[in-house]
């Protein structure tokens, strides 16, 4: 994994604006529609050359294949696993509960126009949880690999994949006898993923929104001890899912939800950091942009990485159509960098994916590409500032 050894580097955090027709066709087929598969395949490919080309365009440093063959984050999961199936739900997080009038505002915009939603039509674990066809996995790496050849002007590449504790989140357990063993199953069948994307020459990202937002989501009426049970679970899933992957090709991705709402039932970085810092990852990658997290990198002096790790900095806004203003991204990468201690183990970033799930996105096309913009030359003044 590259350190910003002469100055900072930019990357974003997967997801990035799919074709309306894309968003579409996906949307039909988790409604269960008719849809044509090889029509599918093909604009994703389309959609995946132009993403890279995009990303390249704008000077980024480290980039991805902006998720467009999936239709979710994680929920295009139901594709690979084995035993998924039925109809699920998942509860609203708490901050949104407290505030019904604009609860009502969130449900409105989440059900309009063609969209994917990682809160409805979810499936569950109704049986044996295996990694069906890695064929698939492997196509998606050749698909990207193939984009990046048509122009080389990057520093390096990622493929995201899912905490198995976001899908034991979402899809909720009905064939296992416990927790643990359908977290286990998970860890086992994600495992060949993840390691087909190392092998592949990728980083892998690990995509944990679950270790903070399940705080207010899933554990919303239960002690803290038991959501730090469950985080630390999780990451010792995760930790032998690595086992056979170096940590310096692991970037872990945490987030308390990429939705907009109050989030004032987030739980605090200090209360799940000591957890999520036994990962073994080469790369921590945290939104410092969230207006109710943005001042938390201070939990980073005194709580410091291991030596040899990276910080991976949100420090632009992926919920609201704002474009940061340059000195404003180059204060907060100063900002954050003061906190490690050492420029050369920051990356700079987006807080989260710009479309998590297909159509959910909330920042028009042509301002992400300005926000994106902003990231470049926000950390070019850092690095002026940081680096002379």
């Amino acid at each position: 994994m590259q350190r910003s050894e002469h100055r900072i580097l930019t990357t974003h955090a997967g997801s990035l604006p799919r074709p309306e027709a894309l968003t579409q066709l996906y949307a039909q087929r988790v409604a269960g529609e008719a849809v044509d598969a090889a029509e599918i395949a093909a604009q994703g490919r389309a959609a995946i050359d132009h993403i890279v080309a995009k990303q390249i365009e704008t000077g980024l440093d480290v980039i991805n294949d902006g998720e467009q063959s999936r239709e979710s984050f994680v929920l295009y999961m139901r594709h690979r696993l084995t035993g998924l199936g039925g109809s699920g739900t998942r509860v609203l997080s708490a901050d949104l509960d407290d505030y019904p009038q604009y609860r009502r505002r969130f449900q409105e915009q989440a059900s309009s126009g063609p969209k994917v939603s990682n809160r409805a039509q979810l499936p569950k674990a109704i049986g044996a949880v295996t990694y069906g066809d890695p064929s698939l996995v492997e196509t998606e790496c050749a698909e990207f690999r193939a984009a990046l050849a048509k122009d080389g002007n990057f520093t390096e590449a990622f493929l995201t994949a899912p905490s198995p504790g976001i899908i034991a989140a979402i899809v909720q357990n009905q064939h296992y006898d416990s927790f643990g063993r359908y977290l286990d199953a998970l860890g086992v069948a994600l495992q060949i993923e993840y390691e087909a994307i190392v092998r592949n020459g990728f980083l892998l990202q690990l995509d944990c929104p679950d270790l903070a937002l399940e705080r207010h989501t899933s554990f919303r009426d239960r002690p803290l001890a038991d959501f730090l049970a469950f985080v630390e679970s999780v990451v010792a899933t995760i930790n032998t899912a690595l086992r056979n992957i170096p940590a310096d090709r692991v970037r872990l991705h945490v987030c308390w939800g990429n939705y907009e709402g109050p989030h004032d039932r987030d739980v605090a970085l200090r209360e799940i950091w000591p957890a999520i810092l036994q990962a073994n990852a080469g790369a921590f990658f945290l939104p410092f942009a969230n207006p109710r997290h943005a001042h938390e990198y201070r939990v980073l002096k005194s709580m410091p990485l291991k030596d040899d790790q990276l910080l991976i900095a949100g420090v632009i806004d992926t919920l609201t159509n704002f474009v940061e203003h340059p000195e404003v991204v180059a204060d907060r990468i100063e900002q954050i960098a003061g906190a490690v201690g050492d420029p050369r183990r920051i990356l700079a970033a987006t807080d989260c994916g710009f479309d998590t799930s297909a159509g959910m996105g909330r920042v028009a096309e042509d301002v992400v590409w300005a926000k994106l913009r902003a990231l470049k030359d926000g950390a070019a003044l850092a690095s002026r500032r940081l680096f002379s």
